[in-house]
């Protein structure tokens, strides 16, 4: 199966975002978005307070204020906090010119905020059968060419959400990309069972500007469940690190299934381009069987949420079972953790130091420090 690309900002749902999303669960599931931009809650909440609904461009619709939100910051010279504001406008997925709007000014935004501060992030385009799909990079260089971390959000984050973490990953002595799932952002292409492409063509791309034979993968949410599936064809990828990874029953278990958030449902048939009542049924081959997780030869560290709402806890007593080198975070959280968003965060860049062998002493105590600290914080809140 090949990657195929998607039309425009159409969805092909038939109960999803023909007639919005739900209201409050959207509100909801934004929040931990928002805490992990690091958007101030005084600030952010009475704009979800002013929204009255999901459709549509006019005030009180969920583009509309995000966008104003953000234009308001823009105007005052913030334009990389307008751009997490226009980020989330688009959220969950372009479904009308409301959110097609966000979505450009998030790009634009993010593209005037790398220049301005002299970030060292650059545009690549990597050709994916035949489909330019832009993402952001940092830290290439054809004379030293530094081992690759490639970052990639789930099904509703965009690469202008994790690109400000770019500088960080030179920082630690690595190139980086930020790229998005297909059907995500930019990503034009339909998301499939054989994605992985995308990743293998990144690596195609920037191979001789870095070093990508020493690749790894910070993959959150569904993009884990991608990497792991790459990492088993792909022998340049040396260890994954994800965060919510679904795996196997979240594909088989159709009981579990009926309880997914309509949001995550709805998202998945837009970016698979199926409707959403058959969209499971579409995704059931793509579960990771126990002997090909037994295959990975490659570490793999994760973070588990014990009250995962999308990822059934099956999926993570299976890695337990048969990934041989499993180094696991688990949090008494919902998806994704966002109420150890600190300590998560600075975890995952210790566990990719921890997976090199040509890693800076120097850089992993300081981020075993960093961790315990986290750790710390949040025990006292």
């Amino acid at each position: 199966m090949t990657d195929t690309t998607i039309p425009g900002a159409t969805t092909a749902s038939d109960e999803g975002s023909g007639r919005g999303n739900d209201l409050d669960e959207l509100k909801r599931f934004v929040v931990a978005h928002a805490i992990s931009q690091n958007l101030p809650a005084d600030h952010y909440a009475p704009l979800l307070d002013r929204i009255t609904t999901d459709t549509g461009d006019a005030p009180g619709s969920w583009a509309y204020e995000w966008i104003r939100a953000g234009d308001e910051l823009d105007a005052a010279g913030q334009t990389l906090a307008a751009g997490q504001y226009y980020v989330l406008g688009r959220f969950p997925f372009v479904d009308g010119p409301g959110r097609a709007r966000a979505l450009e000014r998030s790009v634009d935004a993010f593209d005037r905020w790398r220049k301005a501060e002299d970030t060292g992030i650059e545009p690549q385009t990597v050709d994916v059968d035949g489909v330019p799909v832009r993402i952001w990079t940092a830290g290439l260089s054809a004379e030293e060419p530094r081992p690759l971390l490639v970052l990639t959000g789930g099904i509703v984050s965009t690469k202008e959400q994790w690109g400000p973490l770019l500088p960080q990953l030179t920082s630690l002595g690595l190139a980086g990309a930020v790229a998005e799932l297909p059907g995500v952002g930019e990503n034009v292409l339909r998301y499939e069972r054989g994605s992985t492409r995308l990743f293998t063509a990144i690596l195609d791309t920037l191979d001789g500007r870095a070093d990508v034979s020493r690749t790894y993968l910070l993959a959150l949410s569904f993009s884990g469940h991608l990497a792991l599936r790459t990492a088993l064809a792909d022998p340049r990828i040396r260890g994954i690190v994800g965060n919510g990874t679904p795996v196997h029953d979240f594909f088989t278990d159709g009981a579990w299934q009926r309880n997914v958030p309509r949001i995550t449902r709805d998202t998945l048939a837009h970016l698979v381009g199926v409707p959403a009542g058959t969209v499971y049924a579409q995704l059931r081959d793509w579960a990771i069987g126990d002997d090909e997780l037994r295959a990975l030869d490659v570490p793999f560290a994760t973070v588990s949420a014990l009250r995962d709402e999308i990822v059934p806890p099956g999926d993570t007593a299976r890695l337990r079972r048969h990934v041989s080198d499993l180094r696991l975070l688990e949090h008494d959280d919902v998806h994704g953790a966002p109420g150890h968003l600190a300590e998560t965060k600075v975890w995952s860049l210790l566990a990719v130091q921890r997976m090199r062998p040509d890693a800076d002493p120097a850089i992993t105590a300081g981020l075993v420090a960093a961790v315990e600290a986290a750790r710390a914080a949040g025990a006292t809140r």
